[in-house]
């Protein structure tokens, strides 16, 4: 399950995919700076995504090298911390619960989940292993505890598809299967705002997702489609929205990521947000970490994508930050087993440190 590829090939994969993560967010940055010049825009709230992304990538890229079974099992245990302790991240009981944050909490605790599974295929001790796993078990629990169905679901399918990962072999087809899961996600979601379900199904997906927030993904749909090259601006959709307007605790987002950016960013928006999540599973695939490890991360990215494109999740710095994080986590190549795979070579070849 490891790369027997060279160090030359291995400099070569990471290389490709960094570029190709530098061009994608470059391109979100400059397209959202475009988009609000042309419509008078604020897209401090894209740039701050875009900034968190980049900064969790190159802190789990860091620290998954040095660190690679201890890292994300800090980075478990501080997602689970901060669902508990961060105020209204946790969808208990409150006066007034603002839509949205419960999104945030399945999002940071599949994250959560994710981390350690990763962390127990890293692990190489059979009691840590399981320690981790019950970890991760536990992290599903915590979800079901806290009145977060979705978080419970998305967990527990994190954790059954990471023990699924250790009988692949091959990943790239996985990795087709997560990119097309999104798509699938994205595209009800598209239809759902074009009210193109048949009666009764609409009446059931009300039930579970509100009327409030189908209302707030037509007129986002209707926003992109009066300006579908540059869309309204970054941050304007709450200011444009009749029913956003209407809302008298409002924070201003259709609670739908592909929507939002169709509103505010165009079509164009919509393809730099796909292309963003497209290169972490391109980067997860290029990796030579274990294939569990990288079909665990993108199992527990997938799970994210599904919830942004039916909430707020992506609003919140923490979620943009642990995505980026868990990508870099397991994209990481660590020092200490490149050093023991130099120490090997070098005794095949009679201690000499020759090519």
């Amino acid at each position: 399950m490891t790369s027997a590829a060279g160090p030359g090939t291995d400099g070569d994969r990471r290389n490709v995919s960094d570029a190709a993560g530098v061009v994608v967010l470059g391109a979100c940055a400059a397209w959202s700076l475009i988009s609000a010049a042309v419509h008078d825009g604020r897209p401090e709230g894209v740039l701050l995504a875009i900034l968190a992304v980049a900064a969790g990538y190159a802190a789990g890229r860091i620290s998954g090298a040095l660190l690679p079974v201890a890292a994300p099992c800090a980075g478990a245990l501080a997602g689970v911390s901060l669902t508990l302790t961060v105020p209204h991240l946790s969808p208990g009981p409150q006066i007034v619960t603002p839509l949205g944050h419960a999104g945030a909490t399945a999002a940071v605790l599949t994250l959560s989940a994710g981390a350690a599974c990763c962390a127990a295929w890293a692990a190489s001790a059979p009691a840590l292993r399981l320690g981790l796993r019950v970890l991760a078990s536990g992290i599903a629990v915590i979800a079901a505890a806290l009145g977060s169905t979705v978080g419970f679901v998305t967990c527990t399918a994190v954790v059954l598809c990471s023990l699924a990962a250790g009988h692949i072999r091959r990943r790239g087809l996985v990795i087709a299967g997560l990119a097309l899961t999104a798509t699938s996600v994205t595209g009800l979601t598209l239809v759902l705002a074009g009210n193109a379900v048949p009666g009764g199904l609409t009446a059931w997906l009300e039930d579970r997702l509100t009327r409030h927030r189908l209302r707030l993904w037509h007129d986002a749909l209707h926003l992109a489609r009066e300006d579908l090259a540059l869309g309204m601006g970054p941050g304007r959709f709450g200011e444009l929205s009749t029913t956003s307007a209407g809302t008298l605790l409002s924070d201003g987002k259709p609670h739908s990521a592909p929507l939002q950016q169709a509103a505010e960013q165009g079509v164009m928006g919509v393809l730099l947000l796909a292309a963003a999540f497209c290169w972490m599973l391109f980067a997860l695939w290029r990796t030579t970490r274990p294939t569990p490890v990288a079909l665990t991360a993108g199992a527990a990215l997938t799970a994210v994508a599904a919830i942004a494109a039916v909430g707020n999740a992506l609003s919140f710095t923490m979620v943009s930050v642990g995505a980026g994080v868990l990508a870099g986590l397991a994209t990481a190549r660590p020092i200490a087993g490149e050093s023991s795979g130099r120490e090997i070579g070098v005794r095949a070849r009679g201690n000499r440190l020759t090519p």
